[in-house]
């Protein structure tokens, strides 16, 4: 059996995009400290609580080694705070990762090649998660239909994993991160 993980405590700034401009939303970033403390760099969904409110959610690397999450409106209205707040927050790592959604384009090019679609089902939910985000980091339609492509040639093959991508999003020049605050 599982040893549950340590619950992670810490505070941080509620805070709004730069861009665009007069953005509703608000996102946070986990101090380096309480980042550290999670099982990996990359992607990871964190259960818990934020300003007593529960909730379920998948980080995202921040490109210099911690993780931050765009904030639910639900959610933050449900806490009563608004950006520029501090906020206090009780996390851990789930113990079974979700199943990610998968696009439309790339579930229609997997139902269309048997191959490829018996070795998605035999991944984890990670490694779908990782295939997904390689092929939707792409900044063109034209890169993502090459990625989608690619990627079920890879599957059929029997590859498991999508190679040489960089999950902390340290190493990729800008593809991954934090959206820059505004002031």
């Amino acid at each position: 059996m599982a040893k549950p993980a340590a619950v992670i405590k810490f505070k941080t700034k509620l805070l709004r995009p730069a861009t665009p401009r007069g953005a509703a939303w608000t996102f946070l970033v986990l101090p380096a400290v309480a980042s550290a403390k999670l099982p990996t760099r990359s992607m990871v969904t964190v259960e818990g609580s934020f300003e007593g409110q529960p909730f379920q959610v998948t980080l995202e690397p921040d490109g210099r080694g911690s993780h931050w999450f765009k904030v639910d409106n639900v959610l933050r209205e449900s806490a009563g705070v608004c950006a520029g707040d501090s906020v206090t927050l009780e996390i851990a790592p789930v113990e079974k990762e979700p199943e990610p959604r998968v696009p439309a384009d790339l579930r229609k090019a997997l139902a269309s090649n048997a191959d490829a679609r018996a070795t998605w089902a035999d991944i984890t939910p990670v490694a779908r998660r990782d295939w997904i985000h390689w092929i939707t980091s792409g900044k063109k339609a034209e890169t993502r239909g090459k990625r989608i492509v690619t990627a079920c040639d890879k599957l059929a093959c029997g590859k498991r994993n999508a190679c040489c991508f960089d999950r902390s999003g340290m190493y990729s020049k800008g593809s991954m991160g934090a959206p820059e605050a505004a002031e």
